[in-house]
């Protein structure tokens, strides 16, 4: 049999990360400045047609025979002024139609420039001078805007919108899609269709039987995927280790409609961005209660907008949404602020609020912050200090998940319905804490699936499908990246080391100057230490330091060769060997040799 090999972490997951990462953030970003670069474009051609104005007025006080060109030149740039396109309704028929007035207009004001050669005393006027050459940088600045414009639109055309129903074929294998229900509209999972069975990517999902349209699962598809035979299943694992049901999204609604109404004052609501379920939730509450919705950063602000306009969001009326500079119009208990912070992450938006360091919100008494989503294990010692900070402020702290289970990831009892379904062959279960992908296992053998047959590889492990069975074919580079400030996975090994040698041993510089034609030292040795040893106590040590540093240097000096690095080398090392005798620490050594000329 032919061999076929599934890379897990670098195929099925990298479709992932590209098409809902990136093609979901990286699109609306994208969207987002074609938007903004089109404003440009219309922002330099409506600066043109200012100008314009203004030159045709002041032709007309020396040119009155030109009459007929006057006249084509304002008619041409009425038309030009009344024709606008929506940059979310860029047509091919209404770019022509807008291209066709501009170049009408600029052909119309060529001829009356043309014209003006005849009038001396026009070609002198200062004011004249100063509004051609005026109109003259706006058409340079109109090429560049317009440059610009078709960069950021070849970039955002390169995004391929994908849905339930799109069949990619890469020779050999077939990828289609499947509706799942997850905090997103219109999730998808991930179908493989090859020689020897289907390979099936869950993504994140649950089973919620009241999920609207945009939510819902597809059934059907899943049942024709299932009979059509599948090879191997990789399923969602987040939430293996629970049997307790979660909760519909209708109940999370009824819940967040019933907290809102019974609170008195202001609310915060803390949400994850991506949420739209929950924002929606949120917007409905609201509506209910007679509340307004402040929503106080950026990345919520675009995706908000942008799933209104894309109909994925819906707004009972449009004053719903107000802007923070007014929420002094409206007293505590009409306003509901929704906050999500940058990247979509609430609580350092939340800590922020409770300190004062908020751009727009300060937590004051009578507020109650409500956490609509379930924060991640991993930030549980940050949340606690957030909550009492918050209560410090004077304000109150309520979970959703005080009062329901809410997750956007099925239990097991969803993971079972799922191998029901498909009825996979092998499944490795994916995503999640190992007692996850354990607990996954478990629940896959208590439906009847055999325990060879499921697989649960380490990170970037490649498994082959040979003879009828999978085993484990070398693996991949794949593990943990640092983000570090604004730089990502470009922090290696070397600067982690040297970090950790700073933040425990500290450092220890070293200053001397030599005159290396005379062979001697200039300036005998300084140091200064930082995060190493307490100076005041340890005078001793350092004095004894810049002596073996002179003598270090000296002996190197009265040899035949020199060689910078090989100097810096014997301080470092003798100093590193004194050190560590004295106070067995190890701290970082940084040699400063200076030359004297």
């Amino acid at each position: 049999m032919k061999k076929k090999t599934l890379i897990l972490l670098v195929g099925v997951i990298v479709l992932l990360v590209l098409w809902a990462v990136s093609g979901y953030n990286g699109m609306v970003n994208a969207e987002v400045t074609v938007d903004q670069e089109w404003s440009n474009v219309e922002t330099q051609y409506q600066r043109r047609n200012d100008l314009i104005g203004n030159l045709v007025a002041t032709v007309k006080g020396y040119a009155k025979h030109e009459k007929t060109t006057l006249s084509e030149v304002i008619a041409a740039r009425a038309a030009a002024t009344q024709t606008t396109i929506n940059a979310q309704d860029l047509t091919p028929e209404k770019m022509q139609q807008f291209q066709q007035v501009q170049g009408e207009l600029s052909s119309a004001l060529g001829r009356l420039l043309v014209s003006v050669e005849r009038y001396p005393e026009l070609k002198a006027n200062q004011n004249f001078l100063e509004l051609q050459s005026q109109l003259e940088g706006t058409e340079n600045r109109i090429q560049v805007a317009r440059s610009d414009y078709g960069d950021v639109v070849k970039k955002f055309n390169d995004f391929h919108v994908i849905d339930e129903d799109s069949e990619i074929d890469f020779g050999g294998t077939v990828v289609s899609f499947f509706r799942t229900t997850h905090s997103i509209p219109e999730s998808l999972g991930v179908v493989l269709k090859t020689a020897e069975g289907s390979i099936v990517y869950t993504g994140d999902f649950k089973f919620d039987q009241t999920a609207s349209e945009s939510y819902a699962t597809d059934f059907a598809r899943l049942a024709e995927i299932g009979r059509d035979g599948v090879l191997a299943l990789l399923s969602d694992s987040a939430n293996a280790d629970s049997n307790i049901q979660v909760a519909s999204e209708s109940e999370v609604g009824d819940e967040i409609t019933q907290t809102i109404s019974d609170w008195d004052g202001r609310i915060i609501v803390a949400a994850v961005a991506s949420n739209l379920s929950r924002i929606q939730q949120v917007f409905d509450a609201a509506d209910a209660t007679g509340r307004r919705v402040v929503l106080t950063g950026f990345d919520i602000e675009n995706i908000v907008r942008t799933a209104i306009r894309l109909k994925k969001l819906s707004l009972a009326n449009e004053s719903l949404l107000i802007k923070p500079k007014d929420m002094s119009r409206f007293e505590d208990h009409e306003l509901i602020i929704l906050e999500t912070g940058r990247m979509g992450e609430p609580i350092n938006g939340l800590r922020k609020m409770s300190i004062g360091r908020h751009r727009y919100v300060e937590i004051k008494d009578g507020d109650l912050v409500y956490i609509v989503t379930t924060p991640s294990i991993a930030k549980e010692a940050v949340m606690a200090r957030v909550e009492n900070m918050i209560y410090q402020a004077g304000g109150v702290v309520k979970l959703i998940t005080q009062s329901l289970r809410v997750s956007g990831h099925g239990n097991a009892r969803d993971l079972q319905l799922m191998i029901n379904l498909l009825q996979p062959k092998y499944l490795f279960p994916i995503q999640g804490e190992y007692r996850e992908l354990d607990a996954h296992a478990k629940a896959a053998m208590a439906v009847g699936m055999l325990p060879e047959r499921i697989f649960i590889p380490k990170k970037g492990t490649s498994m082959a499908y040979e003879n009828g069975d999978f085993v484990p074919a070398g693996a991949v580079s794949a593990g943990d990246v640092l983000i570090d400030g604004n730089a990502i996975g470009d922090v290696g090994n070397v600067v982690l080391r040297d970090r950790k040698v700073l933040s425990e041993d500290g450092i220890f510089i070293v200053a001397i100057t030599v005159n290396r034609r005379e062979k001697k030292i200039v300036a005998k040795a300084r140091v200064h230490t930082r995060g190493f040893v307490y100076l005041k106590k340890s005078r001793d040590i350092l004095r004894e330091s810049s002596e073996l540093i002179n003598q270090t240097v000296e002996d190197y000096l009265q040899g035949d060769d020199f060689d910078w690095a090989d100097l810096k080398g014997k301080v470092r090392d003798n100093l590193t060997k004194y050190l560590f005798d004295q106070t067995k620490r190890r701290p970082a050594i940084l040699p400063v040799v200076m030359e004297a000329k």
